[in-house]
């Protein structure tokens, strides 16, 4: 029996070492650098504050991110007109 044990421990320890490499990789894919924080409070308005306190940091940089690639509102190109 305990000859057994001693040949199946090194193959669940490395099945183990396996599994919890995966959750290590997609943890490194949900964390944010700083780089990320400081990009954020950069550009961030009321609305990106709102979506972070609701969502996370991924998601509100999602948000921003997608918010700043989008071609502008046609409300938004009139007000600019207004304030001119």
């Amino acid at each position: 029996m305990q000859g057994l044990a001693g040949l199946l421990f090194p193959a669940v320890l490395m099945l183990f070492a396996l599994a919890m490499e995966k959750v290590q990789d997609s943890l490194d894919r949900l964390s944010v650098g700083p780089a990320h924080v400081e990009e954020f409070l950069e550009s961030a308005d009321d609305a990106a504050v709102s979506n972070l306190a609701k969502d996370g940091l991924p998601a509100a940089l999602d948000e921003l991110r997608s918010r700043r690639n989008s071609p502008p509102l046609e409300s938004d190109e009139s007000e600019t007109t207004r304030a001119s």
